[in-house]
Order: C-alpha cells, then sequence, then structure tokens
C-alpha cells in the first residue's frame, strides 16, 4: 500500500539527530515526515540525562543559532546548571544542565507536534525504495510505502542492536526497545563500509537507598546560566544539587576479579567503544595506577527516584555490579532499579559521506548521528541539523550548506 500523502523529506528515527533533522527541514517550509517506532519516546534520553559540556555546550550554542531545539528544551528541562571552566577565557568556557528526563521529552515532543510542514507517523521502517543510484521513498514494517526526494536515516543504536550484560546477550535497539534487523540487513546490501561499535550504560540507582550525608554535593550556579540565547531563567524548573562519589582499590579489585566475565574482555564483543564513553573496565584496566574514580551521581528527574551514577558504564554480570555498587562511599545499601548494559551496533564509515552527510553512494540519502561512528545527544543533534537542512536544500535545489572548520565547532 501506498500512503496517500507525498513528503518532500522523510526522517527515520526521533532521538536527537531525528529530531533536529525533521524540525530543520520543516522550518525550511519543506513538507516533511518523521518515522518513529514509537511516538512516546521522540526526544528520549537513553544514556545520561545530561545536555553540554566542554566541547559539547559549543554544539548545543550553534544548534541553537541556527534554529534548533536542543538549548531550547535543555532550559525547559534543566534541574542544574553550571558553567564549566568559568575561570579560564570565555572561548573554552561550557554550558551544562543536567535535565529532567521526562521534562526534555515533553519539551521536544511539544515542538514537533506544533511545527508546521511537518508530520509524524509511527512505524518501523524495514527497507528503503531505490530507484537508479537514487533513494525515493521507504518501506514500514506493515508494507506501507512513503515516497519522497530525500531521506535523513537517524537510526542511533538500532541497526544489528545487541545488548550484553555479562556473557549473556540479547537483541534490542537500547534496553526495552527493539532493533531494526530488517533495515540493517538491508543497508549492508548497499555499497556501504560497515562496522560495530559498542557503548554502554551504567547501572540505575534506587536514590531512597543511598546515604547522602557522607558524599560531596555539587550545587548549581548561583545565578544559573542559560542555554539558549532566547532562554530565560523563569523557564527553569525547580533546581537540585548533583552528588559525587569514588571507586576505590576494592570496586577495583571486584572488576579485575570478572574481567573473564566481561563480554568486551572475553571476546563475545566485537565492537570498539567510541571515544566518550569508557567502561569502568577499561578504566581499572587501562588506568591501573589509579586508586580511584570519581563518580557524578546525577538525578534522573524531579519526580523520578532514579539516579545515574556517571562514571561506572559497565556490561560486567549483574551479581559483580551489584557488588561494585555497594562498595563505593553511600552507595552501602544500593538498590539496583536496572542493571548496566553494552550495546553493540552497526555504524557506516563516515567516508562514504560528502561534506552535507548525503551519502555518496545513494543520491539524496543522508546520515546522521550515531549512525555516522559518533557519540553524544550534541554531536547527533548537530548533524541531524545539518543533515536535515541539506535534505530540505536538495529537494529546492539548492546548493548543500557545509560550514568550514574556521565557521563553526
Amino acid at each position: 500500500m501506498i500512503h496517500p500523502e507525498h513528503y518532500e523529506v522523510i526522517v527515520i528515527g526521533g532521538g536527537h539527530a531525528g529530531t533536529e533533522a525533521a524540525l530543520a527541514s520543516a522550518r525550511m517550509g519543506v513538507r516533511t515526515l518523521l518515522l518513529t517506532h514509537n511516538i512516546d519516546t521522540l526526544g528520549a534520553m537513553s544514556c545520561n540525562p545530561a545536555i553540554g559540556g566542554i566541547g559539547k555546550g559549543h554544539l548545543v550554542k550553534e544548534i541553537d543559532a541556527l534554529g534548533g531545539l536542543m538549548a531550547h528544551a535543555a532550559d525547559r528541562a534543566g534541574i542544574q546548571f553550571r558553567t564549566l571552566n568559568a575561570r579560564k577565557g570565555p572561548a573554552v568556557r561550557a554550558t551544562r544542565a543536567q535535565a529532567d528526563r521526562a521534562l526534555y521529552k515533553a519539551a521536544v515532543r511539544e515542538a514537533l507536534e506544533n511545527q508546521p510542514h511537518l508530520d509524524i507517523f509511527q512505524q518501523a521502517v524495514e527497507d528503503l525504495i531505490i530507484e537508479g543510484e537514487r533513494v525515493t521513498g521507504v518501506v514500514t514494517q506493515m508494507g506501507l510505502r512513503f515516497y519522497a526526494q530525500a531521506v535523513v536515516l537517524t537510526v542511533g543504536t538500532f541497526l544489528g542492536g545487541r545488548i550484553h550484560i555479562g556473557l549473556e546477550n540479547y537483541e534490542g535497539g537500547r534496553a526495552g526497545d527493539p532493533p531494526a534487523n530488517a533495515l540493517a540487513r538491508r543497508l549492508r546490501e548497499l555499497p556501504f563500509t560497515v562496522e560495530r561499535l559498542k557503548t554502554g550504560t551504567p547501572p540505575r540507582i534506587d536514590k531512597r537507598s543511598v546515604d547522602f550525608s557522607v558524599l560531596e554535593e555539587q550545587p548549581g550556579d548561583d545565578p544559573a546560566p542559560v542555554f539558549s540565547f532566547l532562554g530565560r531563567r523563569e523557564e527553569h524548573p525547580r533546581q537540585v544539587p548533583c552528588h559525587i562519589t569514588r571507586t576505590n582499590e576494592r570496586t577495583h579489585e571486584l572488576i579485575r576479579g570478572a574481567l573473564d566475565r566481561s563480554p568486551m574482555y572475553a571476546g563475545v564483543i566485537e565492537g570498539v567503544g567510541p571515544r566518550y564513553c569508557p567502561s569502568i573496565e577499561d578504566k581499572v584496566v587501562r588506568f591501573a595506577d589509579k586508586d580511584s574514580h570519581q563518580i557524578f551521581i546525577e538525578p534522573e528527574g524531579l519526580t523520578s527516584n532514579e539516579l545515574y551514577p556517571n562514571g561506572i558504564s559497565t556490561s560486567l554480570p549483574f551479581d559483580v555490579q551489584w557488588q561494585l555498587v555497594r562498595s563505593m562511599r553511600g552507595f552501602e545499601n544500593a538498590r539496583i532499579t536496572r542493571p548496566g548494559y553494552a550495546i553493540e551496533y552497526d555504524f557506516f564509515d563516515p567516508r562514504d559521506l560528502k561534506a552535507s552527510l548525503e551519502t555518496k553512494h545513494v543520491a539524496g540519502l543522508f546520515f546522521a548521528g550515531q549512525i555516522n561512528g559518533t557519540t553524544g545527544y550534541e554531536e547527533a543533534a548537530a548533524q541531524g541539523l545539518l543533515a536535515g537542512a541539506n535534505a530540505a536544500l536538495q529537494v529546492r535545489e539548492r546548493e548543500p550548506w557545509c560550514p568550514r572548520r574556521d565557521q563553526a565547532y
């Protein structure tokens, strides 16, 4: 069946790359469709609940200057704001916002649903329609065909996704979501260079089981910085502190003693880790001279009891995760609400892309985000904006916009 509506740009994926791509295309007056496997997860923060930081905050500011959403959503969802490197020169200062996951997702969905020229449809995409050497549309899970002059692929960690916890593993795009295996197989039929990456996430902790009295408190800045150039402090929700604990020699002993049950060190995982996301296993092995690593304890939201212990991303077996969490100060009685895991997924060599993020092998097909081997919400959003804008420019038969290194971060 062919969908009765014809679009000019189709964006596949509703994460940080996909939402910025769809909004950028629609803002340019191009008839745009955003296809997602689940409307309820649009703008979801799959990993840590934070936006910005060193380098990344610069990207968010540039996205904002170009009319993107990320900084504005961070202002509406940020529950702690800090300016990093505040004592250094302005060129290296960076804004960082701890975000309430639910508020951030709500801000993104509201923007998408109220953007002119943008439609949203819930269906997983399983195939691309390619005529000659040009993409002309997509086919969804139920066989529904959508046609368009350009397609932007922003599928995150879902292509051939496999989740690892200890030596056990199973298919998944992220915890709780199915992988995009049919689309992964289709893309492997095309003349792209495909490899595997892995990333990971830490176990989540019930804050009611943590002894905050022995932890170092880290408050936000007062007055709080504002992320968007058009933002206001009045948009900020209630502000809360974060906390800090550290690993210790006992933590490291537990990790070293379980490396034979680590999927990375047992050779079960083929992929390598992206540069921002070292696991606690990697830290302990690579920096064997260190007897401690800082763990930044981030609240997941104002109405949630979950904490995100930033710094102990792991794919070790659950029994080891339980012990290593409880080995740290303040976490002696901690309860895990979700296990940490590693996820392995397909990515495509970015050398197969033009500077516009259009693929060299299939005209009209653009890649943005983790499919290109990048990591982080901010990089994904920046690439999404660029790919969405260039897809719209191509539809309008205009030259692509490719900022040089001396023009953009």
